[in-house]
């Protein structure tokens, strides 16, 4: 995937695709793990084992656990005394306040993005959405979960204000679990998930347009509007 900005990037290989650098290990283990939390191949609540994470990834201790140590940081995982690290469970409590912190960050960043020079960001916001598009007629469900965090990273970036942009992708980093969940499963019977794709990519072009006018309720209603449909698809799911 390729988040234009350069703020979110999840990559496949050892080298970095914007300096061409070899990346360091504790950078690739944390990657790679990251996709399995996100992806649910490491469930919520599993125990990580650093010796299991050395043979499954063939990557040292070392950089196990600073990747690990990484992923606690990003709430995706958890140290617990006498247990060691396992995966952070994915609690009604905690998706509440997650989705409670998205609501508040992006209207709060609404109106900055509205007063900026937002030509770069829009650009990448519009090329991360029209990529995604493609992860729609492909069926990929990952690059869907990505390319839809790029695009709020980009929406982010637009407000110039580095503190907002970090504390939005900490929440967002966690909230790609739940993301993939919505991606994936038929949480709403009367509604097909071919509509569920369609629904958020609509969204985000309502989201660009509002940018591009500088309208500050439209957009601030959409982003309202479009946390909403996710919040209450994972709530249902979770509930039900």
């Amino acid at each position: 995937m390729k988040y234009t900005l350069g703020i979110f990037l999840i990559v496949t290989s050892n080298l970095n695709p914007e300096t061409g650098m070899k990346q360091s290990l504790g950078s690739v283990a944390y990657q790679k793990i990251y996709r399995k939390i996100i992806t649910l191949e490491y469930e919520p609540g599993e125990h990580l084992e650093e010796s299991r994470l050395v043979r499954e990834l063939d990557i040292g201790r070392t950089p196990i656990r600073e990747a690990l140590m990484t992923l606690c940081g990003d709430l995706l995982v958890e140290s617990q005394p006498g247990k060691g690290f396992v995966v952070r469970p994915i609690t009604l409590q905690n998706t509440k306040a997650a989705f409670d912190a998205l609501e508040v960050m992006e209207q709060g960043i609404a109106p900055l993005v509205i007063r900026g020079q937002n030509d770069k960001c829009l650009l990448a916001m519009r090329r991360a959405n029209e990529a995604m598009k493609e992860a729609v007629r492909e069926m990929n469900i990952l690059s869907m979960v990505e390319l839809n965090h790029s695009f709020h990273l980009d929406f982010a970036t637009c407000s110039r204000n580095l503190y907002l942009t970090e504390a939005l992708q900490k929440v967002r980093c966690e909230t790609n679990r739940l993301a993939y969940l919505s991606y994936s499963t038929e949480i709403e019977p009367r509604q097909a998930l071919q509509h569920h794709y369609d629904s958020v990519v609509h969204q985000h072009e309502e989201i660009i347009n509002a940018i591009t006018t500088r309208d500050l309720p439209q957009l601030q209603q959409v982003l309202r509007d479009h946390c909403a449909i996710f919040k209450n698809r994972i709530i249902s799911y979770l509930t039900g």
